[in-house]
C-alpha cells in the first residue's frame, strides 16, 4: 500500500453470514492523521479534568499492574473467534482498511464474541483488542459495519482503550466492594468522572467511524438500528433526528435534570443525540477542511499545548451552552447574561408555567405543578 496517496479503492465483498456485496468505490485516505483531527472538545476537556481528578494518578499508576490484561487476551483467544484472512475474511479486510485510512501503523487483534446483545468495545492497556459481538455482526450490513470498526480503530488511535478497560475493570471493582462505605464511595467518583470522559469520547470515535466509511447515511442506519433493530424499513433518517431535537428541547427544568440523571450510570450517549452531533459535524467546515487534507499531524502532537487544548474545549462547550435548546441551558445562558427576573424563570421552568405574554396575566403568589 502506497503512503502517498489520499484516495484508495474498496476491496470488502460479503463473503455470506448475510452480508451484502458491496461496490468498490474510491475514499480518501489521512496519511499521519493525528487524533486531535476527529476528537470532539468535549472529550479532550472531560479527558483534562480527569487526569486533574484528585488521586487519579495514584489509582492509576496502582490499576495498570494490577489488571489481569494477559488474562483478558488469553480469554478472548480461548473463547472468541480471531478474524483473519481465514475467519470472518471480510471483518479482516475491513480492519486493515481502517487502520490503513487512518494510518495507524500496527493493526489490533479483533475478535468477534458470541453475544447477542449488539456491542462493539476496543480496550487493552499496553495494545489495544478490539471486540464486536455476534449481536452486531447480525445486525448491520457491510458499510454500517465498516463505520463502526473505523470507531473503534479511533477508540485505538487517540488511546481511549486504556481508561475504558480502567472503567470496566473500576465498575466491577465497585459492586465488590460496595458494602465498604467510604471504599465505594472514593471508587465511584472516579467511574463518574470516566464515565463523564467515556460519552465524549463516543463522539469523537463516532467522527473517526465516519472518516474511515466515509458515508454519513451508512453512520445515521447503524445508530437508527442500534436504536431500534434490525427494522430498518420501518425507520426513517430525518424523523431519528427529529427525535434528538425533540430531546433536547422539550419540557422544563425537571426534564433537563432528569436528563442528567438518566445520562450519569450510562458509558454511551443516547443514540439520538449520537447521531445528531454526528449529522452536525459531518455539515461544519472543520469537516470540509478535514477531507481536503487540512488536519493536524501526529508529528504535530508533541508541540500541543495543554492550556490550549482546555481553552478551546471551554470555548465549545461555552458555545453549545448558547446554543441548546434545553430549558437549563438556556437558564444557564441567561444567568450569564445578567437576565432579570430569574427566580420568575426558575419558577416557572419548574412549574410547566408559559405565557407569551406576563402582562396578560394576573399577579399570582404562587405557581402551579
Amino acid at each position: 500500500m502506497s503512503d502517498d496517496g489520499h484516495e484508495q479503492n474498496g476491496h470488502e465483498n460479503g463473503q455470506g453470514n448475510g452480508h451484502e456485496n458491496v461496490p468498490s468505490r474510491q475514499r480518501r485516505r489521512f496519511p499521519g492523521i493525528s487524533s486531535r483531527a476527529y476528537e470532539h472538545p468535549a472529550d479532550r476537556s472531560a479527558l483534562v479534568a480527569l487526569r486533574k481528578l484528585s488521586g487519579f494518578d495514584t489509582v492509576f499508576k496502582a490499576l495498570s499492574g494490577l489488571l489481569p490484561e494477559r488474562s483478558l487476551r488469553l480469554l478472548f483467544l480461548s473463547d472468541s473467534v480471531r478474524v483473519s484472512d481465514q475467519q470472518f475474511a471480510y471483518l479482516n479486510d475491513m480492519l486493515r482498511d481502517a487502520c490503513y485510512i487512518l494510518d495507524l501503523e500496527k493493526v489490533p487483534p479483533m475478535y468477534v464474541s458470541q453475544d447477542p446483545k449488539p456491542n462493539a468495545m476496543c480496550i487493552g492497556l499496553d495494545e489495544p483488542i478490539i471486540v464486536v459481538t455476534t449481536g452486531l455482526v447480525d445486525l448491520l450490513d457491510e458499510e454500517e459495519m465498516r463505520a463502526v470498526v473505523g470507531h473503534e480503530v479511533g477508540h485505538a488511535l487517540s488511546g481511549h482503550a486504556v481508561y475504558r478497560t480502567i472503567l470496566l475493570f473500576l465498575t466491577s471493582l465497585a459492586l465488590r466492594v460496595a458494602w465498604i462505605p467510604l471504599g465505594n464511595i472514593a471508587i465511584m467518583a472516579i467511574v463518574t468522572a470516566l464515565r463523564e470522559w467515556f460519552r465524549k469520547s463516543e463522539l469523537s470515535a463516532d467522527r473517526a467511524g465516519l472518516l474511515v466509511g466515509q458515508d454519513l447515511r451508512a453512520s445515521m442506519r447503524g445508530l437508527m438500528k442500534l436504536a431500534g433493530g434490525h427494522h430498518l424499513h420501518e425507520m426513517n433518517v430525518d424523523a431519528f433526528l427529529k427525535q434528538a431535537e425533540e430531546y433536547e428541547a422539550g419540557g422544563d427544568l425537571r426534564d433537563s435534570v432528569l436528563k442528567i440523571l438518566n445520562v450519569l450510570p450510562r458509558s454511551h450517549p443516547f443514540t439520538t443525540v449520537r447521531a445528531a452531533e454526528l449529522k452536525k459535524w459531518s455539515e461544519s467546515r472543520d469537516f470540509q477542511r478535514l477531507m481536503d487534507g487540512h488536519y493536524p499531524r501526529r508529528t504535530e502532537d508533541k508541540d500541543t499545548s495543554v492550556t490550549d487544548s482546555f481553552r478551546e474545549s471551554a470555548a465549545s462547550y461555552a458555545t453549545n451552552v448558547k446554543s441548546s435548546k434545553d430549558p437549563l441551558m438556556k437558564l444557564v445562558t441567561d444567568i450569564a447574561g445578567g437576565a432579570g427576573d430569574l427566580g420568575g424563570r426558575v419558577r416557572r421552568g419548574f412549574g410547566g408555567f408559559t405565557t407569551t405574554n406576563p402582562k396578560d396575566q394576573p399577579p399570582r403568589d404562587t405557581e402551579e405543578d
